[in-house]
């Protein structure tokens, strides 16, 4: 435990797993404890392609942030950002524009802590420790204010977070899309049932187990969180299949993907 001082608060619970430190296990991350290791190794029994659903996941946010970008934003709000990995949302958009803004925001207290760690000194970044379904706090904490203009376009992205909304998440996607600016962008992943070779239906009765309820939801469900913003194409598609560098880059079937992903635009 010595070498984790730095990055585990005294407050956290090492026999509870976390949603944010298996997907941090799935990447390959070292910022997780053996509880989360088992029970990924668990769920991989009931999704064999985790590991591969977590790297398409997190290729399909580069790929959104760098879409953003493309189309002039310069600020993010990152909604459950988890623990931190290579190719962060800041490292991204520093890399096109080091005056990019970034808000991270989490309520996991292994990833709020890593997190401020290595934002230290960034004065164009800083993690927000906050429930991503409290829009109103997190809207109009001093941390988001002081990054984030919202009278300017703001790339909000939600990647793996909706699912955790377990109750009203239509009312808090309209809360965060009430806030912004036109000419933003939202980005979504989400955790679905509707392929053959997924059961959400039981990872989510699994992850009961650990801090965090999942909701699967349908396609059209999904599409409902994106309210009235224009969807860019492809629409919403699976993770892969959603503007890919490269053909290798795309799933043998749709199902491999095991969420929804789509990019939307407020005009």
């Amino acid at each position: 435990m010595s070498q984790q001082l730095n990055w585990v608060p005294s407050t956290v619970d090492t026999e509870k797993p976390s949603a944010a430190r298996m997907y941090d296990y799935m990447l390959g991350g070292n910022h997780n404890f053996a509880v989360d290791r088992e029970i990924s190794e668990r769920a991989l029994q009931i999704q064999p392609q985790g590991r591969r659903v977590a790297l398409m996941n997190r290729a399909f946010m580069r790929r959104a942030v760098l879409f953003m970008i493309d189309n002039g934003v310069r600020q993010f709000l990152d909604l459950g950002s988890g623990i931190p990995t290579v190719g962060n949302v800041h490292e991204i958009a520093h890399a096109a524009d080091p005056s990019s803004r970034v808000v991270y925001v989490d309520n996991e207290h292994v990833a709020v802590a890593h997190s401020q760690l290595i934002l230290e000194g960034n004065d164009n970044a800083a993690m927000l420790h906050a429930d991503i379904s409290k829009a109103g706090i997190v809207l109009g904490d001093p941390t988001t204010r002081r990054l984030i203009d919202f009278d300017q376009p703001v790339g909000l992205l939600a990647i793996t977070i909706g699912h955790y909304i377990v109750e009203d998440a239509l009312a808090v996607f309209d809360a965060y899309r009430e806030a912004l600016a036109p000419g933003s962008f939202l980005a979504i992943t989400h955790l679905t049932d509707d392929f053959n070779e997924t059961d959400g239906e039981e990872l989510a009765e699994f992850m009961k187990k650990s801090q965090n309820n999942v909701t699967p939801r349908t396609k059209d469900e999904v599409t409902a969180l994106f309210g009235d913003f224009e969807l860019v194409e492809p629409g919403v598609v699976t993770t892969s299949q959603w503007r890919p560098e490269r053909d290798t880059d795309v799933s043998g079937t749709p199902g491999e993907d095991v969420v929804w992903a789509g990019v939307a635009r407020k005009n």
